[in-house]
């Protein structure tokens, strides 16, 4: 057992820092007010720099939205986004004439492979009160031979996702959510099939992990060698890795070849768990794209300007699904899931 498994300790900024084989993780948190009629803020805009709102006046912000909150249509090829959403809806198109309406604890795991165009609008349904939304959306990175795959998204429903809370011998207790990664036997839903997580040497982990005040758990060991790990401390008062004080809005890299005894402070924390063996390749990435050499990114580009990847299927930019808060998934080929 290493020493100190603490490796190194940053502050989360926007967005947080990542290791290989994860590119980008960001977290999402707008507390917005109740909706209008167009399922947009029933507030001002005045002021906002509508169609790249990140400020966050007044606790929320529109993003590339004018009416509704979100990320209108825009393109990605050689990754996969895993959408983790604690609060709030957001309503999934794309280009294959895909749609999904998902929230208040499920994921979404979208393979973009050879290319997709997608739009993610957080539809504000509440008109008497708040709409709080708060996510995860990370990129993980594909290795070169499953860049070019078939575009493909997957629905882990949050009931179908293993969790498991622990006490210890004072009574707090520590909370466990495994969106990949097996532990013990909590098993997740597979991912998609041409996912890094698909290959069983990945040793890739997603865990959202959630501590009591003064609760004290030891995060197991991860299962190869050559896996690297990351902890975000994004909620609670500060806690204790290994022995070492964390402050709370930190990104804590692990040795994860050792257990780990997690000791939390004085008030409830929350962590996410990043894990996985790097898949070692360069990475070469523009905006939306992300590939090996700076020529396929180019010709994704061109390849985007010549066909769409696939046209846009939906009357504009920013799909909405009504207001029926049903979660659903519509896929391509006409399979419906229901939450």
């Amino acid at each position: 057992m290493p020493a100190n498994p603490v490796l190194d300790i940053a502050p989360l900024g926007f967005p947080w820092p990542t290791v290989d084989p994860f590119l980008f993780c960001v977290h999402h948190d707008d507390r917005y007010p109740p909706g209008n009629a167009q399922m947009g803020p029933a507030a001002s805009l005045a002021g906002r720099a509508l169609g790249q709102d990140f400020a966050g006046k007044d606790g929320w912000r529109m993003y590339h939205g004018t009416t509704v909150p979100g990320f209108p249509a825009h393109p990605h090829r050689g990754f996969e986004t895993v959408t983790i959403v604690r609060r709030g809806l957001i309503d999934h198109s794309d280009s294959l004439g895909a749609a999904a309406r998902f929230g208040h604890g499920d994921v979404q795991w979208l393979t973009a492979g050879r290319g997709i165009v997608h739009a993610e609008m957080f539809p504000l349904l509440a008109r008497d009160a708040g709409n709080p939304l708060e996510l995860f959306q990370i990129w993980l990175n594909l290795p070169a031979r499953n860049k070019m795959a078939p575009p493909h998204f997957r629905m882990l429903w949050a009931g179908d996702l293993p969790r498991r809370a622990w006490r210890g011998p004072n009574g707090a207790a520590t909370e466990v959510t495994c969106i990949a990664g097996a532990w013990d036997d909590l098993q997740p839903p597979a991912p998609p099939p041409h996912s890094w997580a698909a290959d069983a040497d990945a040793d890739l982990a997603i865990w959202t992990i959630r501590l009591d005040p003064g609760a004290v758990w030891t995060l197991p060991a991860a299962r190869g060698a050559a896996t690297r790990r990351c902890l975000y401390l994004f909620s609670g008062a500060g806690a204790s890795f290994g022995g070492q004080a964390v402050p709370a809005g930190s990104c804590v890299a692990l040795d994860a070849s050792a257990p780990v005894e997690l000791a939390n402070g004085a008030a409830p924390s929350e962590l996410l768990m990043l894990q996985g063996r790097p898949i070692g390749e360069p990475v070469a990435q523009a905006g939306p794209f992300v590939m090996n050499t700076e020529a396929e990114v180019r010709q994704a580009f061109a390849d985007y300007r010549a066909t769409g990847f696939g046209g846009w299927p939906w009357p504009d930019a920013a799909p909405v699904h009504g207001r029926d808060p049903g979660r659903f998934a519509r896929h391509a080929d006409g399979r419906v899931e229901r939450a």
